[in-house]
């Protein structure tokens, strides 16, 4: 019996595929991601660029508050601030406080971390304790100290007096020096546990076998620290450093309420040289010029502390 072979037509996979349905416009994935982002974008837009576009043009101006823009008057506004009697002294006293504070919080949020940084019985409550503070507002916790800090109604200085540690009533505010390292005391019983907790987080993320094989070794806890745990925490101290160098840089809360920039203009910030200039003076103009020259020095900064960390991870 012979069989048949019949030829049929081979199938083209191209043709025969059934057609792909496109995914309708309003649907595509980049519409929706759009869609995420433009919340962010516009409030970015809205309160950041375009503010930083007006105090550019408000720097170039003559601009007094009560009458608006009285035209361009480039470069008048930046050569006043340096005639500006009070804008050398504020940007020296601005960088001291800078320089005491970071280094005081930085050290003490490092060894904070470093105390409750094993689960042990109770760690949770002094966790808790040293961060306590910092979710205190700013202009809450200064008027809370100016309150302690007063001579009449303060409960520090009668204290002081009842331990036979001052003879009488105590100015915390009166001088420059005593006004500088009570603002400076408010910032690190304020902040400390913030930082803390960052440079925790840190420190959690380092693997315990680093420290098992250093212990094997036989490295000390000074070695340990120095070589193994310094170098892992450098992301978390770097942060800590911009963050804590831009807030003082910044500062202007705590001395608004607390000094008011006095005794004799000592404790005037370079913000509050910006407050004065724009709503003691009326002149938004002087005041927009030394905003920008602040935001130029501030990514100056922050680009130094970014290339430097990565040089240093390079390494």
């Amino acid at each position: 019996m012979q069989s048949q072979v019949t030829d049929r037509p081979v199938a083209s996979p191209v043709r025969d595929r059934a057609p792909t349905r496109r995914t309708p416009w309003w649907r595509s994935r980049a519409l929706k991601g759009i869609g995420y982002a433009s919340p962010t974008a516009l409030f970015v837009l809205v309160l950041f660029i375009v503010p930083l576009l007006l105090v550019g043009r408000m720097s170039a101006s003559d601009w007094p508050l009560l009458r608006g823009d009285q035209g361009l008057n480039l470069p008048d506004n930046y050569t006043a601030v340096a005639d500006n009697a009070l804008f050398w002294p504020a940007v020296r006293f601005t960088l001291l406080y800078t320089v005491i504070v970071t280094v005081i919080l930085l050290g003490l949020a490092l060894l904070l971390a470093l105390m409750v940084q094993e689960q042990r019985p109770g760690v949770g409550f002094f966790r808790t304790v040293f961060f306590l503070p910092s979710a205190l507002g700013l202009a809450s916790a200064s008027l809370l100290f100016w309150g302690l800090y007063s001579p009449s109604i303060g409960p520090i200085g009668p204290i002081l007096e009842w331990l036979g540690l001052a003879d009488g009533p105590i100015s915390f505010l009166g001088t420059s020096t005593s006004a500088l390292w009570s603002t400076v005391f408010l910032i690190v019983w304020k902040f400390a546990g913030f930082y803390m907790l960052i440079l925790l987080v840190g420190l959690q993320g380092i693997p315990h076998d680093v420290y098992e094989a250093a212990r094997m070794d036989g490295a000390s806890r000074w070695q340990t620290f120095r070589s193994i745990t310094l170098p892992l925490l450098r992301p978390s101290i770097a942060l800590t450093l911009i963050l804590c160098v831009t807030g003082s840089l910044l500062a202007f809360d705590q001395f608004f309420i607390l000094t008011k920039g006095g005794p004799d203009n000592s404790t005037v910030t370079v913000v509050q040289l910006i407050y004065r200039e724009a709503f003691q003076r009326l002149d938004l103009g002087t005041a927009a010029a030394i905003s920008m020259i602040v935001l130029v020095v501030l990514l100056i900064l922050n680009i130094a502390q970014f290339l430097g960390l990565r040089r240093a991870d390079e390494a």
